[in-house]
């Protein structure tokens, strides 16, 4: 719980020092690139471990198509509702009929839909968990969500460009690797200790933003993207993991310990925090033409109000698999698990971070980034619950 509520307090951090430090460096341009960089190879350190954890049995397709089906589900409803919010209740005048407001709201929305598979692992293993049916289907329907939001990216970021010749060859890296995903599942041997996945992460933003700026160079009007999301997660995917003797993964083998762990926590504090550095100051959220002063044009208090309704939309949003599963668990339990995937973390974060770095912004953002602090501090309130309603359908903690 500890770890939870300093990646929140470090969250909230960064949003303060984004915006004192602009005006305490000479260069604020320069400096929000060198936070960019630093953020994206924080997520592809995160994200190749995301993949790494993914594993499936190729033989149990349809078992495995009916919780990608249910998953995908889980974490559409949140995106769709929070991305609703934002446009109907927080856009304005016109709002619901700007294709503009919609196409932006639908990125930062996006947020809502992939739950923390770290944070979730993390917290019901310490709270006793880890041998039960609730704990091995999140690890199955968490990881399906977070694939699932990176497939979302593909058509939202078509909407963003635009059909250009750029975005086709982005769709053909993106199948291209989603295919190495599935053919290479765990097959290819290098090493997973962290300098080397550092080093890993290093190279993947190094080559999207080479190939970006060469891409540019040639077609000044476009550029060739590539969020280090999906590739730093289908590296993670192909990395061969330590097996038992009947050839399953030994998951407990390869789970952070010592050093690994350690290293592990840290980059996902830095990143939170780099998460919070990367919000725009508040004199380009602020909605009112005319304010002088970026202070005065935001309404606090509905602020709070629209944090709160996000943060219970996002989490009504998750609430389907508690519908699903009717044959292998009863109500509770499947209350329990649906509950045991509200807590949002790295990839809800990065999600925002590619928003932001499309020049997205206005309290939309803001809103979403503080939701997103608060559901990481509820993360503790959300196991206790699930705890509770486990032990009332008689399952007890090891």
């Amino acid at each position: 719980m500890g770890k939870v509520i300093a990646y929140s307090v470090l969250l909230v951090l960064g949003m303060v020092l984004s915006q004192l430090l602009p005006g305490m460096v000479s260069n604020p341009g320069a400096l929000e690139h060198v936070v960019q960089l630093l953020t994206f190879t924080a997520l592809a350190f995160i994200m190749i471990h995301v993949g790494y954890e993914f594993d499936i049995d190729k033989r149990r397709k349809a078992q495995y198509a009916t919780d990608f089906g249910i998953a995908m589900t889980a974490a559409s409803f949140p995106w769709l509702l929070v991305s609703a919010y934002f446009v109907l209740v927080m856009g304005g005048p016109g709002a619901a009929t700007s294709w503009d407001q919609w196409r932006d709201e639908l990125l930062v929305g996006c947020f809502a839909a992939p739950t923390s598979a770290g944070v979730l692992f993390s917290m019901l293993a310490a709270a006793g968990l880890s041998a039960t049916w609730l704990f091995k289907k999140a690890r199955v329907l968490a990881i399906f969500d977070d694939i699932g939001t990176i497939l979302l990216l593909i058509p939202l970021k078509a909407m963003i460009v635009g059909m250009q010749w750029q975005l086709v060859i982005v769709i053909g890296i993106m199948v291209g690797l989603i295919v190495a995903a599935w053919v290479l599942l765990h097959k290819v041997r290098i090493p997973i200790t962290w300098p080397w996945v550092m080093g890993y992460s290093i190279a993947l933003v190094g080559l999207s933003e080479g190939l970006a700026w060469a891409s540019h160079l040639i077609d000044p009007r476009g550029q060739i993207h590539i969020e280090v999301l999906l590739p730093a997660f289908v590296l993670g995917c192909v990395i061969a993991q330590p097996k038992r003797a009947d050839g399953s993964i030994d998951h407990t083998h390869h789970e952070p310990k010592g050093t690994e762990a350690m290293v592990s926590t840290l980059v996902s504090a830095l990143f939170l925090l780099l998460v919070g550095l990367s919000m725009p100051h508040l004199s380009k959220i602020t909605s009112k033409p005319g304010a002088t002063e970026a202070a005065e044009a935001i309404n606090w208090g509905m602020v709070a109000l629209h944090v709160l309704a996000v943060t219970f939309l996002s989490n009504l949003g998750k609430m389907f698999p508690a519908v699903c599963y009717r044959s292998e668990a009863p109500l509770r339990t499947r209350l329990a698990l649906a509950i045991g995937m509200w807590p949002r973390g790295e990839v809800g974060a990065g999600i925002l971070v590619v928003a932001l770095s499309y020049h997205i912004g206005g309290e939309t953002v803001l809103v979403a980034v503080i939701s997103l602090a608060l559901n990481l501090v509820l993360t503790g309130v959300f196991i206790v619950g699930v705890k509770k309603l486990l032990a009332a359908d008689g399952v007890r903690p090891a």
